[in-house]
């Protein structure tokens, strides 16, 4: 079978196409350049897409890995030469399923290929399934060439070498022995054998028991029968212990209900009293006023105090007023008369520095005439500028000093004013007139706060005391002064008090009353006193606890033992399963002596089988491996499992393949994989996946010249992403 064309829309390949070759097809593309998504493409085309295969950590099921980036649906096309004639293969959606259509029909035509459908296309195409192919003619993305054994491909090869039967493997028969031997016995424990072995013994156990239980059963129910009838005597001295007790509550009560119907009679008769006087407020109510009537009688020498404070204020204010006085300062603030000397002590100063300053500029003045009019008088062509310029220096310096005069003059007037001889003084001034002035503030503040405090006592006065009239009015309207405030305050309090208390006394025996009613308590009747026990109560109850406790354990061991009685059931029947069980046994132990029989004979014809086989795939991988090596290894064994070991030529012995260099081990499984190939699958395409990738150069050379080779009789497409296979191959 020879690929002659690929069409693919599938992951990364949009439309695209690829045109193959008979023999070595060497594809150099780089990373992300479709290279294993052709060689993905090439498997679902023949095998279809595991639609079960879900996502895992670490994995992406195929139906997800490869759906097109643009979103458009997979599908694809193959045209391939088969058994001398061309056929294409189409795959497509169905539904949400990918590549679910199948279409495989003779190229240029629409007739169908027989018995070539979705589910036998890979099948009857390559001769192989799709476990063999991956083992074998397959290298995909994963890039490992390491093989891994399966029940399918050892069938495959053991067939080519024996009878030519693939429908079962050694390893498929030896698990299905082991599991019908695991199921009679995997050890002492686990299996059938073990089981029938526990029931026979448990069986036995159960027919002793039935006995024992039997006897149990009637000790028993004897106890119980006695324990019941102690149990029933003692509940009745707890009865009688009862109904005294009854009687006793009743007294009580009767004593409580009588009382209760005193107290309220009291109450009726306060309540009779207090209505001469209307209705009194609340005892809260009446100390308050109590408490304010007491607050008048101190606020009135605070009045006298306070009034007293004010005149003293008042006189201290008209004293600090007067000393506040200055002529200097008139209608002015401390701040104000501060800002003020200030701003004269800065005028002052600036007058003497212009006075200084003038005397300085008329000598200048005077100097800058002299030099002036000289040098134009002597040097100068115009001689008689000279006089000119000396007498406008001459007025100028007259005018800068008479301002100077006239500044300091304006100074000394400052100094007059406040009458001090020097700058300083001011400030002297008007920080005193300041401190007179805040004084005098402070002293009209002080009458201010006296004075409001004095009216709030005096409306506070008046305004309690109307208050209090109006509030004692309410229950004593004859009062007319304080002293009558107060005794109409003190009555109406022993009233509340009296009745507080006749209240409290009435609640108290209610509560009595119910709590008793509660109880059980009722009015005491004629009845005839119930007789003395003969148990105290203490002995009665301990003892009613003790035999309720032991009752109970009786029951409960007499429910375990019926429940056991009926779990084992009837000796009959059980005597007949016991029988049943042993003639199984005997069965299950014949089975499992001939399934060990069985497995013995199947492991000495496996081993026969291995000698056949064994040697023809060591000997043509060993070969190969030699031709990869240049002749450095040239033996090559395979395992059971299909692990490989090598030798050199002088070794003693094989080095197996977890000891050698990750591009001998590549080159090994190579070996093996074409070996495979040439027993397994002789006509069908091997595609190789960056194969090469850890073969050195020259190694690398030799695998091309040995594809080379093979490709004379099969179709090989390698897909490379480096360029050295390409030159290799010119």
């Amino acid at each position: 079978m020879k690929i002659k064309t690929m069409t693919a829309t599938f992951g990364k390949l949009q439309g695209e196409r690829l045109t193959l070759e008979p023999g070595l097809n060497v594809i150099t593309a780089p990373n992300e350049g479709g290279k294993s998504t052709w060689c993905a493409f090439l498997k679902a085309m023949f095998y279809g897409i595991d639609t079960r295969d879900r996502d895992r950590k670490g994995h992406l099921a195929d139906k997800n890995r490869y759906q097109p980036w643009s979103g458009a649906p997979m599908e694809g096309e193959i045209t391939l030469e088969w058994q001398g004639r061309d056929i294409t293969i189409r795959r497509g959606p169905r539904g949400t399923v990918p590549f679910g259509t199948f279409s495989a029909v003779y190229t240029g035509t629409e007739e169908p290929v027989p018995g070539l459908t979705t589910d036998t296309c890979g099948q009857m195409l390559l001769g192989v399934g799709r476990e063999v192919y991956e083992r074998s003619a397959f290298i995909g993305q994963s890039g490992t060439l390491v093989i891994r054994s399966a029940p399918e491909l050892e069938a495959r090869i053991a067939a080519l070498v024996s009878s030519g039967e693939e429908d079962v493997s050694y390893s498929q028969v030896e698990r299905q022995l082991k599991e019908w031997l695991n199921r009679r016995k995997v050890n002492k424990s686990v299996g059938r054998i073990p089981q029938l072995e526990g029931e026979r013994a448990e069986l036995a156990r159960s027919v002793d028991e039935l006995s024992q239980l039997n006897d149990e059963l009637n000790q028993l129910e004897g106890a119980r029968a006695q324990a019941a009838r102690r149990h029933t005597f003692c509940t009745g001295q707890l009865a009688l212990h009862k109904a005294i007790a009854q009687r006793k509550l009743d007294r009580q009560y009767t004593q409580a209900r009588a009382e209760e119907d005193q107290a309220q009679a009291q109450l009726d008769a306060l309540l009779s009293e207090q209505a001469r006087f209307g209705t009194l407020p609340s005892r809260d109510a009446l100390k308050r006023a109590q408490g304010e009537l007491a607050f008048l009688k101190a606020l009135e020498p605070e009045i006298r105090l306070g009034q007293e404070d004010l005149e003293r204020a008042q006189q201290a204010l008209e004293r600090a007023r007067q000393e506040a006085q200055d002529d200097l300062f008139t209608g002015m603030t401390g701040d104000e008369a501060v800002r003020k000397g200030e701003q004269d002590s800065e005028n002052h100063r600036s007058g003497m520095a212009r006075k200084a300053a003038s005397r300085r500029n008329f000598l200048l003045l005077q100097a800058a005439g002299v030099i002036a009019g000289g040098a134009l008088a002597v040097f100068g062509p115009f001689w008689w500028l000279g006089p000119i310029a000396y007498v406008l220096c001459a007025a100028v310096s007259v005018l800068v000093w008479a301002g100077g005069k006239n500044a300091a003059r304006q100074a000394e007037q400052i100094l007059a004013r406040y009458g001090v001889d020097q700058v300083e003084g001011i400030a002297a001034l008007t920080g005193d007139y300041q401190r007179r002035v805040a004084a005098a503030d402070q002293a009209a503040q002080q009458v201010r706060m006296i004075q409001g405090g004095l009216s709030d006592r005096q409306a506070r006065l008046e305004n309690s005391r109307a208050e209090l009239f109006r509030f004692v009015h309410t229950f004593a309207p004859e009062v007319k002064e304080l002293f009558g405030v107060s005794a109409a305050l003190s009555r109406a309090l022993n009233l509340g008090e009296r009745e507080t208390l006749a209240r409290s006394r009435l609640e108290g025996a209610q509560r009595l009353t119910q709590a008793l009613r509660a109880q059980g308590g009722r009015e005491l009747t004629d009845e005839a006193e119930p007789a003395q026990p003969a148990l105290s109560l203490e002995q009665a109850a301990q003892e009613t606890g003790r035999l309720q406790v032991e009752l109970e354990r009786l029951d409960r061991s007499l429910n375990q033992a019926r429940g056991k009685q009926q779990a084992l059931g009837d000796p009959a029947a059980l005597s007949a399963r016991l029988e049943q069980v042993t003639e199984e046994l005997e069965r299950r132990e014949r089975e499992y002596q001939a399934i060990s029989i069985a497995m013995d004979t199947l492991q000495q014809a496996n081993a026969q089988l291995q000698q056949r086989f064994s040697p023809q795939l060591n000997r043509s991988a060993g070969a190969l491996l030699s031709r990869l090596t240049g002749g450095k290894y040239r033996t090559l064994s395979l395992d059971k499992e299909l692990d490989a070991s090598a030798a050199e030529e002088r070794d003693v012995l094989p080095h197996s393949a977890l000891y050698l260099s990750k591009g001998t081990v590549d080159q090994i499984y190579l070996a093996v994989r074409l070996a495979v190939c040439d027993l397994c699958l002789p006509d069908a395409p091997l595609v190789l996946d960056e194969a090469l990738a850890a073969f050195d150069d020259v190694r690398t050379k030799r695998a091309l010249e040995l594809l080379q080779d093979l490709a004379q009789q099969r179709q090989i497409v390698l897909f490379s992403c480096h360029h050295r296979e390409k030159m290799f191959q010119s």
